[in-house]
Parts: C-alpha cells; sequence; structure tokens
C-alpha cells in the first residue's frame, strides 16, 4: 500500500518555502505520513499558521522566520534546528522566485537576489545538512529545481541560470554525500500557486505539455513523498520532472 511505501513515521524534515504553494503541500503531506515538519520562510506568521495545522494532526511542528538566500540565515537555521530536534532526516530546498524581467533590464541587485535564494542560500544549507547527515544516520535531500533549467524559457535567465545550478548541485552532492545521504531534484512544471495569480486565463487553464494543463499544487505531493520515503532507496542524483510531459 502506498500508506507503507511512503511512511515517514519518526522522521523530522525541514521544507524552505514551506507556507504556501508546493511547500505547503508537502509540509501537509509529510505529516500526514507521520514526520515532524519544520516550517521556515521569511514570515512568521504564515509558517505559524502551518505550524498549527501540522500539530492539529498529531505532529510536532515548529515555525522559524528566515530568508533562505542568506548564507548566514541558513547557518542560523540548521543551529536552531538541530538545537530543537536533535536532527534532519529530510530536507527540501523548496524557496524560491522567477521574477519576469527582460534580460537587458536586469539589474546586478535582481540578479543577485535571484542567484542567491534558488542557489546560493539552497547550497549552504544543503551542503551543510548533508555533511551532518553523512555523520550520523544519513538522510534525504530534495531540491525543487523547475523546468526552466533544461528548456529555453525567455525573459526569467537569471533563474533559469539558478535551477540549472540547482541541477548540477544534486548530481554532485548526491555522490560526495553517499551513500548515506540521497539527493535529488523535482524538476517542477507550472503550477497553480501564488505566482500563478499573474499568469492569464489561458495560461491558468492550458499548458504547452503533454496534459495540456498546469499542474494543480497537491499534485506535487507523491512525486516529494517517493522521494522523501524509504520507496526511493535505489534513486539518488536524479532530476525527477514532475511537469506534466513539457515539451
Amino acid at each position: 500500500m502506498a500508506d507503507d511505501l511512503f511512511d515517514l513515521s519518526g522522521k523530522v524534515a525541514l521544507i524552505t518555502g514551506g507556507s504556501r504553494g508546493l511547500g505547503l503541500q508537502m509540509a501537509r503531506a509529510f505529516a500526514r505520513h507521520g514526520a515532524d515538519v519544520i516550517v521556515a520562510s521569511r514570515k512568521l506568521d504564515a509558517c505559524e499558521e502551518v505550524a498549527a495545522e501540522i500539530r492539529a494532526m498529531g505532529r510536532n511542528a515548529k515555525a522559524y522566520a528566515v530568508h533562505a538566500g542568506r548564507w548566514a540565515e541558513m547557518e542560523r537555521l540548521i543551529e536552531e534546528v538541530y538545537a530543537d530536534f536533535g536532527r534532519i532526516d529530510i530536507l527540501v530546498n523548496n524557496a524560491g522566485m522567477s521574477p519576469a524581467v527582460p534580460s537587458h533590464e536586469v539589474t546586478e541587485q535582481l540578479f543577485d537576489s535571484v542567484m542567491s535564494l534558488n542557489f546560493k542560500g539552497p547550497f549552504r544549507l544543503a551542503s551543510e545538512v548533508a555533511h551532518r547527515m553523512s555523520q550520523g544516520d544519513g538522510g534525504v535531500i530534495i531540491n525543487i529545481s523547475s523546468t526552466g533549467a533544461l528548456m529555453p524559457l525567455p525573459a526569467v535567465i537569471p533563474y533559469s541560470g539558478a535551477k540549472a545550478a540547482l541541477n548540477a548541485m544534486t548530481v554532485s552532492l548526491a555522490h560526495e554525500y553517499g551513500p548515506k545521504v540521497r539527493v535529488n531534484s523535482i524538476s517542477a512544471g507550472p503550477f497553480l500557486t501564488d505566482i500563478s495569480k499573474a499568469w492569464s486565463e489561458e495560461a491558468r487553464e492550458t499548458s504547452d505539455n503533454a496534459l495540456g494543463r498546469p499542474g494543480r499544487p497537491e499534485e506535487i505531493v507523491t512525486t516529494a513523498l517517493f522521494l522523501a520515503s524509504p520507496a526511493s532507496s535505489f534513486t539518488t542524483g536524479a532530476i525527477v520532472r514532475c511537469d506534466g510531459g513539457q515539451n
């Protein structure tokens, strides 16, 4: 049964960007399958709401306010989580942003902000947590990437470049910290998260993929559960596409 395959009982999961969108769906799913969940994002009140929802399921949960693109804040987050929970078994690098700006109008500040949130911060968090996992009982890291790293998308080149770097990091970390630590990426396609509110009505209803539509946020769940659980025990260093069959 899927419940047995995706059993996360006794695990501690940290999810950045866990207060909304795909992160929120993963936080709920991990809790339903037995994990205690740490919810981290910039807005503490939003994280507290999710943590309260998870505690109502009978799981332990805590909210942390952090900027996932800042090196020092990732280090502080790690220290606080290990002090409070003693370990991290599952890390999901989910926080990110993808502002659409014509390439010739991208400022250095915007470029640095996009790279920091989508690659610099996730690198620091994943590498430090992977090191600790490798010295303990092992663990799983999931990086939320994008089809933008695999196909040409205009006006989001810094974002696409950062996600391509995230994919490269995934493969490298899997080899550096294996076999005790498994590291994989989910290459996410278009999903109807908060960002889709800025899309046209047509884009919210149709997509240039095999299924002909964007994904519902909850459709990320089984891919994330697969990679977080022992069901994927022989899967590491993989870029797993969850994009409706993007061209």
